[in-house]
């Protein structure tokens, strides 16, 4: 199938337009007019991921996260961009990236899917036109009523995090909740204007932690990683539904730090 074709049908799942503005999604690296074989699923496209996808004979490496994000003034080996680049350019690898128009259209509400939240409304609104209103994150009613401390073990077990962290009193009782993928501390406030009882998502500071607290809302840290990781399952099932031809891989290279 020739990359043209691939493109189409991601654009079909998740248009271009659903993207924030000051985001870069699309074909970051490569020709349309390539034949794909091979696509290798990824959160990032790391060097390391970059050279997996090499290793297996990858065409077409599709990631959440832009490899291609700010200002490009220059493609040399002097930084890693560069580098990266290069060297999908040398083994004729292309690169596309889905990122907040899949946040929009497929992160939000798979991550809600898990935490099986009821009543759903956008959290972030980011999109709308004639017809639909979406956006970022998610709020909604958990299926029963639970205390913070044995939500955020769920939280744990659903998306197969081996450590949460959450702000709060353990014995709390929550009913509603907001979720949004990625790094949400921008958006606490909307959370607490919802009125939700607890808010999930990742890169929490301390402080982002303690001032959240003090608004009335408690917090679970899933990391960053920890929920957008789901990205690739959700795509790889989609693939392999819709272009049984290809082959897909999976290049989850794990959390990108360690912990003792």
């Amino acid at each position: 199938m020739r990359l043209k074709q691939i493109i189409g049908m991601l654009e079909e799942l998740c248009p271009k337009s659903f993207a924030c503005d000051w985001d870069n999604v699309g074909l970051l690296v490569g020709s349309s007019g390539k034949e794909v074989h091979t696509i290798a699923l990824a959160l990032d496209a790391t060097s390391e991921v970059i050279k997996e996808a090499v290793e297996k004979g990858a065409d077409l490496i599709l990631t959440h996260h832009p490899l291609i994000f700010g200002g490009v003034r220059n493609i040399t080996d002097s930084d890693y961009v560069g580098k990266r680049i290069l060297e999908l350019v040398k083994h004729d690898i292309s690169c596309y990236a889905m990122h907040t128009n899949f946040d929009v259209l497929g992160m939000a509400d798979a991550a809600a899917d898990l935490l099986s939240l009821t009543d759903r409304e956008v959290l972030e609104v980011t999109y709308e036109d004639e017809i639909s209103v979406d956006g970022i994150g998610r709020i909604g009613s958990l299926m029963e009523p639970m205390k913070l401390s044995e939500f955020a073990s769920k939280v744990g077990d659903v998306f197969g995090i081996e450590h949460v962290r959450y702000y709060g009193d353990p014995d709390q009782l929550l009913v509603t909740c907001a979720i949004l993928p990625g790094s949400g501390k921008g958006e606490i406030d909307l959370a607490v204007r919802a009125n939700a009882d607890v808010y999930v998502t990742g890169d929490i500071s301390h402080h982002d932690g303690i001032d959240a607290v003090e608004k009335g809302i408690a917090v679970v840290d899933a990391g960053h990683y920890g929920i957008e990781k789901i990205f690739i399952p959700y795509m790889k099932e989609y693939l392999e539904r819709e272009m049984p031809e290809i082959n897909i891989i999976s290049c989850d290279q794990g959390a990108p730090f360690l912990e003792t």
